[in-house]
């Protein structure tokens, strides 16, 4: 058969044309993928807190009353800080996030910002099923002092040394992403 006498959708240029179309579409995927990646580490940049020289050596006291440091939690494996408020509204989507890390062996710890006492983080914590230890921050002291003012903030902390950290939601994957990253360049 004469390929001049096929209909449109069998000429070799039309296959060509949509080759050329989707590799241009793909183009067009990677730079947008690319610049949305360069955009979220620019927020993550200009939202990173402003830790003091010595946090991760100070003594925090969880709400069952144990005494840690950030140095020992982070000594043998990459620690997520995880600071939230009861206020927050996606700190409830990110929480479950949270607690799916942690129940796969994730080395995480919460820290409650202006969320009530003791017992009414329990009872929040109790009611959403979520048991990573936490460290209530009742009057915001500490969080102001570490320069945060989103919520909830994620901190990847390594041998005592924030490493990574963003602010606001993020996905499982994204967390697994930053302690996996942590776990392979700050150990």
């Amino acid at each position: 058969m004469d390929s001049r006498k096929l209909p449109l959708f069998y000429n070799d240029s039309w296959k060509n044309a949509c080759r050329h179309q989707q590799r241009q579409d793909l183009r067009v995927v990677l730079l947008l993928a690319a610049l949305l990646v360069t955009m979220l580490t620019i927020m993550d940049w200009l939202r990173a807190p402003n830790l003091p020289t010595d946090f991760a050596d100070r003594p925090l006291y969880t709400i069952d009353g144990m005494a840690v440091t950030l140095a020992e939690l982070s000594a043998k494996k990459p620690l997520l800080i995880y600071v939230w408020s009861s206020t927050c509204g996606v700190c409830e989507y990110a929480s479950r996030n949270v607690q799916r890390l942690r129940a796969s062996g994730g080395n995480v710890l919460t820290v409650s910002l202006n969320s009530g006492d003791d017992i009414r983080i329990i009872r929040l914590m109790r009611g959403r099923h979520l048991t990573q230890p936490i460290v209530n921050d009742p009057q915001g002291e500490m969080v102001a002092e570490w320069g945060l003012n989103v919520m909830p903030t994620l901190i990847v902390v390594s041998k005592g040394q924030a490493v990574l950290s963003t602010s606001g939601w993020t996905s499982d994957t994204g967390m697994r992403l930053r302690m996996w990253w942590a776990n392979k360049w700050y150990r």
